[in-house]
């Protein structure tokens, strides 16, 4: 399954594995929400709401399409956050982990806080 993600100053496009969250998240495609950062994450809510998985994570690569179950919100990860150590990936608990951008993770960057942002499902 590939999703579009879209905010004012750019898009990027991510494949997503064939989870329980990512069913629960194409159901509700497209949707509308506002971005938010936190240090090199973007996140926003999705009106999805999910139970963690036993495979969530906390630390994860820059690009990974996670799922916050405690905020109902995708987080897109392109460096470090708050509470990283180093240059890791650290989300705020443990996520779901739903896919990979297919892009540079770094265009979200150009995503500001507030910004409107646009999720849909692609053609296959």
């Amino acid at each position: 399954m590939q999703i579009r993600i879209s905010w004012p100053a750019g898009h990027l496009t991510a494949r997503l594995d064939d989870t329980p969250t990512a069913q629960s998240l194409a159901k509700a495609l497209p949707l509308a929400s506002t971005a938010r950062t936190w240090g090199e994450e973007v996140y926003f809510d999705t009106g999805v709401s999910v139970s963690r998985e036993t495979d969530a994570q906390q630390v994860v690569e820059p690009g990974t399409v996670a799922f916050w179950t405690d905020g109902d919100a995708l987080a897109l990860p392109y460096g470090p956050t708050p509470i990283s150590r180093g240059d890791e990936c650290r989300l705020a608990s443990p996520c779901n982990i739903l896919g990979r951008l297919d892009d540079d993770p770094r265009l979200l960057a150009t995503v500001r806080d507030g910004d409107p942002v646009r999720v849909e499902l692609m053609d296959a």
